[in-house]
């Protein structure tokens, strides 16, 4: 095989037995990061030289080894995860050069199954947005169209497995930061069930509703880094004690005949007329695989969004207490006669903070305040239980609820930033998945007149990733989107892109 068409976990193994080494593979998509990437912005840091030290060491052990499933594989990780020995700054100024002196169980786990980190891709700061936009080192552009935003906030690590930079990446995903850039750059997402995953070393946003989650082009590369990174952990106490399944064999044995729910009633508005379109055609294919297809109610899916803007900045609130220019990282210089506790904590707040974040603290230490706690964040939290008894309610009957992953494709740089709230009700489709601590998948499932993207949404029952990934991969045998890479033919030309 050239090394050239890498592309998948499947084409780095199949490389592997053909003769090639582990160093040559992680060469080939170091020399792509290199040459694409200064376009693109995917990578806040590259670790060309732990990474081929790592690659030389797995080379040792040969191109058999049972106990590395994932053997040569490189693998991106999104900057808010701590990564020993390499930055991880979640795109802020406040944590600018911090350097973790541990892995996050996450890394761990991937690396002792023989993935390569080759770098640290960028994000909405605090993984607070939904485009990476707001992030201290630029924006990440769309490999489909480098006018357009990738996505957020883990818009680093699925522009770089969508541009063939990395085969799978990391992200994390705390209102849709996984699906939402799947969907914008067509590729696989995947929001494992909360407590699946272990959070250790996982730079809090909103600990009740963050989760890390793999990319990859296909059902079945998303099913391996999830096996190799899921189950208990102690120093998780969020993590849960359940065996993890056999994912690969979900995503080997399609499950052809489904029945799935499609609530219909929250699809009637709001949806652009493109997404809507690659919906109903990838419902009428689940239908042609054999699925049953059936309306179900979701009465409280309207209050989601506000909702999460309510626990989630209220969550941030709290978490982002503890940078605070004492113990770590940014510092915000002080002239002697400033120089007092109450200023440095002001000043390196506001200068080591973008806007974004500063927005979700204020909204969320509002919502927790004397007098509002009840009104606001109290009533959000009833409300999430009932968005869970819809759910609850409809997995009476069916495998899987399907709907768009978002309401609209990528739209272009800069068009929403001035307008907070008409970002946030993006997240429509995909909050409710964090609130409930449901597993939930983004797929591609087609393209809009503008050559953009579009995800089709599964959610599951809580701890049944397997049935997730065997619809997605029966759906992924009628609609082989991930086959098609990027092209110059979708959206603007390069040379036409806005400077950033």
């Amino acid at each position: 095989m050239e090394l050239s068409s890498l592309a998948t976990i499947a084409d780095v193994r199949a490389a592997l037995r053909d003769g090639a080494t582990a160093v040559d593979v992680c060469t080939e998509f170091l020399g792509r990061i290199a040459a694409r990437d200064g376009d693109l912005r995917a990578f806040n840091h590259t670790a060309a030289e732990p990474a081929l030290a790592r690659a030389a060491a797995l080379d040792r052990r040969g191109p058999d080894a049972p106990d590395l499933p994932l053997l040569g594989v490189p693998i991106a990780v999104k900057d808010n995860i701590c990564t020993r020995g390499l930055p991880t700054t979640a795109s802020s100024r406040i944590l600018a050069g911090y350097v973790p002196p541990y892995d996050a169980t996450v890394v761990e786990r991937l690396t002792a199954a023989g993935a390569v980190v080759v770098g640290k891709t960028n994000c909405d700061e605090f993984a607070m947005g939904s485009t990476t936009e707001h992030s201290v080192t630029g924006p990440t552009r769309n490999p489909w169209d480098p006018a357009c935003v990738p996505g957020g906030s883990s818009g680093g690590s699925a522009a770089a497995v969508a541009a063939r930079l990395a085969p799978v990446a990391l992200g994390s995903d705390t209102g849709g930061s996984i699906r939402q850039p799947a969907a914008f750059c067509g590729i696989v997402g995947l929001k494992p069930t909360y407590g699946r995953v272990s959070r250790y070393g996982l730079l809090a946003f909103a600990s009740s509703l963050d989760q890390i989650g793999p990319f990859g082009l296909t059902v079945a590369d998303a099913a391996a880094v999830l096996q190799a990174m899921a189950g208990p952990d102690p120093r998780d106490a969020t993590s849960a004690d359940a065996a993890v399944p056999d994912c690969g064999a979900g995503a080997a044995e399609p499950m052809r005949r489904p029945t799935i729910g499609v609530p219909w009633a929250i699809l009637e508005n709001g949806v652009d007329a493109g997404v809507a379109a690659a919906f109903a055609t990838a419902v009428d294919a689940l239908k042609d695989m054999g699925a049953t297809v059936v309306d179900v109610a979701l009465p409280h899916a309207e209050y989601a969004v506000p909702t999460y803007y309510i626990v989630a900045p209220a969550e941030a609130s709290s978490n982002l207490a503890r940078y605070d220019g004492v113990r770590y990282a940014y510092r915000a210089p002080l002239d002697e006669k400033d120089a007092t506790l109450d200023r440095m904590y002001d000043r390196t707040r506001r200068d080591g903070f973008g806007d974004e974040v500063k927005r979700r603290i204020m909204l969320g230490t509002y919502a927790l305040s004397a007098g509002y706690y009840d009104a606001y964040y109290l009533k959000a939290q009833q409300v999430r239980t009932l968005i869970r008894d819809d759910y609850d309610a409809a997995f009476e009957r069916v495998d899987a609820v399907a709907m768009p992953t978002t309401p609209t494709t990528a739209f272009r740089l800069g068009e929403r930033a001035d307008d907070p709230l008409q970002l946030y009700v993006g997240d429509v489709f995909t909050a409710s998945a964090n609130l409930t601590g449901l597993p939930a998948v983004s797929l591609p499932c087609g393209r809009d007149d503008a050559g953009l993207p579009v995800g089709l949404q599964l959610i599951g029952r809580a701890f049944d990733e397997v049935t997730l990934l065997g619809i997605g991969a029966a759906y992924e045998e009628q609609a082989p989107w991930w086959r098609e890479p990027p092209t110059a033919g979708a959206g603007m030309p390069r040379d036409e892109a806005p400077a950033s």
